[in-house]
């Protein structure tokens, strides 16, 4: 059975491999930003993008899944229609004269920390950055619903944005259920940290659901769908689920067994020292970081061990940071007694009591990754130069025939890179995309396995 693991099955881009050209050195990502994807634009925040409370734009991560499409704000209209007793069409002036809400939320990925699973799952292999804290104003949802007359028929409100899907991958659509829909806390965004909402993260509007992951967070969007049941369409029912109980690493479930991927899970990030520096013995070190939840929060606390967890210490968090889906930024001073190599951990927990495990429950799609962190530092008694990056022998294999044409068209081949899968894996991933257009002859792909298989496999062991 083919499973369509995710929005994140990073080569359903290439079902176009007509359309696309090669970036243009201007439209490249700013180079402190982590580049998953070149094109269309997947981009991580550094750790260092933690140190901020209201995460800049400029450093906010950006996941695109097709190209982000020309809107003219004068000509765009958002329509509301279903199940309500006054359909809507509204302009973005019209949609502006209702009250505005301001608030402030982490929005997260619900792949991020994907490159840590063990076995590995297709997808972008995001680290700990596809994640930041905004500042949304907007309107409430709820607002507009009621305005439309919601019936109480209503089941689910659907979201659909003006982003073109490409070749023959279906559109981009999910929902929510009324319940989340009519919270006061979710909005209509126009605006990101006091600024008109960018391109590339919605303009002109865009879903705000706090507490939940960003695919909830539907961009670009232009029509509001009442429903009174379950939307069955791919992105509901193919993609963002997730098992909801623990299953075997690896293991192949069914998509009707799964269920949609929702809340955000309590999770702290160690923005610094990073893994791997060095310290001064007997010299005082901030040991930072932040710390966020889902609809369970806002977090309550978060604990730091300077021994790999054998025992731990409550760090200071910001007081006036207690938002219920903003993160909170916390830190602990610690001088290192004597020189060693220390093993630091951190692990929040929220409003609910739910707090950060060492193990993580493997899941097919890679989602809800919200392990301890860890930082391993050298104290010293002086600093010394930092060794020299190993070199890595990735990817040197020549691609076959038809590689280009077939991979590169529509995306960089950095999407390809990242990839660690199996043999198996990659076979589904060509089967998923020579299903959505992707032009791979018969003949070719054999070889393309055995290219894709044998310079992208598994990592080893300890790696």
């Amino acid at each position: 059975m083919l499973q369509m693991s995710s929005r994140r099955g990073f080569f359903f881009q290439l079902a176009t491999a007509a359309l696309g050209t090669r970036l243009r050195a201007e439209d490249r990502p700013k180079r402190d930003m982590i580049v998953r994807s070149a094109r269309p634009e997947d981009l991580e925040m550094p750790l260092s993008g933690f140190a901020d409370y209201i995460t800049p734009i400029e450093h906010f991560f950006v996941r695109s899944h097709v190209y982000v499409p020309t809107v003219n704000a004068a000509e765009w209209r958002l329509k509301v229609e279903g199940e309500v007793g006054k359909p809507l069409t509204l302009t973005l002036e019209e949609l502006k004269a209702l009250p505005a809400v301001e608030l402030v939320s982490v929005v997260e990925c619900a792949g991020n920390g994907r490159g840590y699973y063990t076995p590995t799952v297709a997808g972008v292999q995001w680290n700990r950055g596809a994640v930041g804290n905004g500042r949304w104003r907007g309107v409430r949802l709820a607002d507009v619903l009621r305005r439309a007359g919601i019936k109480d028929s209503a089941r689910e409100i659907l979201f659909d944005g003006a982003d073109v899907p490409l070749g023959s991958m279906p559109d981009f659509q999910r929902s929510i259920p009324a319940k989340k829909a009519l919270d006061s806390n979710t909005l209509l965004a126009y605006e990101m940290n006091g600024e008109t909402l960018p391109v590339k993260h919605g303009f002109p509007l865009r879903v705000v659901a706090p507490g939940w992951a960003s695919d909830s967070w539907v961009k670009w969007l232009t029509t509001i769908r009442v429903l009174d049941k379950e939307h069955d369409g791919f992105w509901m029912k193919g993609a963002y689920r997730h098992p909801g109980k623990p299953v075997p690493p690896g293991a192949a479930i069914p998509l009707d067994q799964m269920q949609p991927v929702t809340s955000l899970r309590v999770k702290s990030v160690i923005a610094a020292p990073l893994d791997g520096a060095q310290a001064i013995v007997g010299k005082p070190l901030a040991i930072r970081g932040v710390a966020w939840s889902g609809d369970a929060g806002p977090v309550t606390a978060v604990e730091v061990s300077v021994d790999g967890g054998r025992t731990w210490k409550a760090a200071a968090l910001h007081a006036d940071q207690r938002t219920q889906f903003g993160w909170r930024q916390w830190q602990l001073d610690w001088t290192p007694p004597q020189e060693a190599y220390y093993t630091i951990l951190a692990r929040a927990r929220d409003a609910a009591g739910n707090t950060q495990p060492f193990d993580q429950e493997w899941n097919p799609s890679g989602y809800s990754w919200n392990v301890i962190p860890r930082a391993g530092i050298d104290v010293v008694k002086e600093i010394s130069a930092p060794a020299a990056a190993a070199q890595s022998d990735a990817g040197t294999r020549t691609p076959p025939g038809g590689f280009r044409e077939a991979c590169s068209g529509c995306h960089e081949d950095d999407l390809i890179r990242q990839q660690r899968l199996t043999r198996a894996q990659w076979d589904r991933e060509i089967t998923k995309m020579t299903g959505w257009g992707a032009k791979v002859k018969d003949e070719d792909r054999q070889s393309l396995l055995d290219f894709l298989s044998g310079s992208y496999g598994p990592r080893p062991q300890g790696r």
